[in-house]
C-alpha cells in the first residue's frame, strides 16, 4: 500500500521559512517524479513545485519561483519543499504527490499524479 505522509506545516508570520517533508512508502521511490501541490480555501488545487526521479530536474510555479526549493533524498524515500520568504498568499494545504513517470520531464497536471498524501496546513499571517 502506497503512503505519502507530509509533515512540517504550521502557522508562521510573513517572511519566515518552513520546510515541508513528504515520506513515501510502499513504492519504489526512485521510479517516481514527485510534486508539491497546494490548495487555498475556496480555490482549486494547483501545482507548486516538482522534481524528477533523479533530482536533476525541477520545476516551479511562477508564484513560488525564487522563494521555494524542492529536493529529494532517494535513500530516505523523502521529498522536501523549502519555503522561504513566505507570504499570506502562500496560505494553503500542501500536498505531495507521486507521478509514475521516469524521465527528465516534470509534469504539472494533477491528473497524472497517481498517489497523494493527506496534506499539511501552512498558514502565513501578516
Amino acid at each position: 500500500q502506497v503512503q505519502l505522509v507530509e509533515s512540517g506545516g504550521g502557522s508562521v508570520q510573513t517572511g519566515v521559512s518552513l520546510r515541508l517533508s513528504c515520506a513515501a512508502s510502499g513504492l519504489t521511490f526512485s521510479h517516481y517524479a514527485m510534486g508539491w501541490f497546494r490548495q487555498a480555501p475556496g480555490k482549486e488545487r494547483e501545482f507548486a513545485a516538482g522534481i524528477n526521479w533523479s533530482g536533476g530536474r525541477t520545476l516551479f510555479a511562477d508564484s513560488v519561483k525564487g522563494r521555494f526549493n524542492i529536493s529529494r533524498d532517494n535513500s530516505k524515500n523523502t521529498v522536501y519543499l523549502q519555503m522561504n520568504s513566505l507570504k499570506p498568499e502562500d496560505t494553503a494545504v500542501y500536498f505531495c504527490a507521486a507521478d509514475d513517470f521516469r524521465s527528465n520531464i516534470v509534469r504539472t497536471r494533477l491528473g497524472v499524479y497517481l498517489h497523494w498524501g493527506q496534506g499539511t496546513q501552512v498558514t502565513v499571517s501578516s
